[in-house]
């Protein structure tokens, strides 16, 4: 499915649900490496899935709902899929309506992942999700992105230092 987020469209799904991620990393044309991002409508949907530190804790929760990602230790359990090469996994406290909905109708946390091909721009609204997407069978929640023009920052919870400015 596609969405709308702070910044661009989002696409996601299930994230215990490989088939539907690797269809996914399919249609993005993302190799299955780099990991993704999971969002959720509150801390509690997100928290089967990490391990993080007090100290980390302290950091990451004042920042949400909002847009920012925090990369933090992934339980062992979680799939290689959703990390990548990585023993971390990215992740987020939506403030934004539509995936605050989302979210809390499915009951948890959300891949989330910018609504492009690999290295291609960003979605900004559902008419270029289909123009992209348009051999694709993608349910598209229509909506209006946040106003934020980039992506979303990205922190490491370990020790605070940005990865990617925002």
């Amino acid at each position: 499915m596609a969405y709308p987020t702070e910044a661009v469209y989002g696409l996601g799904c299930d994230p215990l649900n490989e088939t539907a991620v690797m269809n996914l990393l399919s249609i993005k044309q993302r190799p299955i490496h780099k990991g993704l991002i999971l969002i959720a409508a509150d801390f509690a949907q997100l928290q089967p899935y990490i391990n993080p530190s007090p100290a980390m804790l302290e950091r990451m929760l004042p920042s949400w709902p909002g847009p920012i990602t925090w990369i933090v230790p992934a339980q062992p359990w979680v799939p290689v899929y959703l990390k990548g090469k990585h023993q971390s996994l990215a992740i987020r406290v939506s403030a934004h309506p539509v995936v605050q909905q989302l979210c809390s109708i499915y009951g948890g946390a959300i891949i989330s992942s910018s609504a492009n091909i690999s290295k291609q721009a960003p979605a900004r609204c559902a008419l270029t999700v289909r123009k992209k997407f348009y051999t694709s069978d993608i349910h598209i929640l229509a909506g209006a992105t946040g106003a934020h023009k980039q992506a979303t920052a990205i922190y490491d919870a370990l020790d605070g230092q940005c990865l990617r400015a925002s």
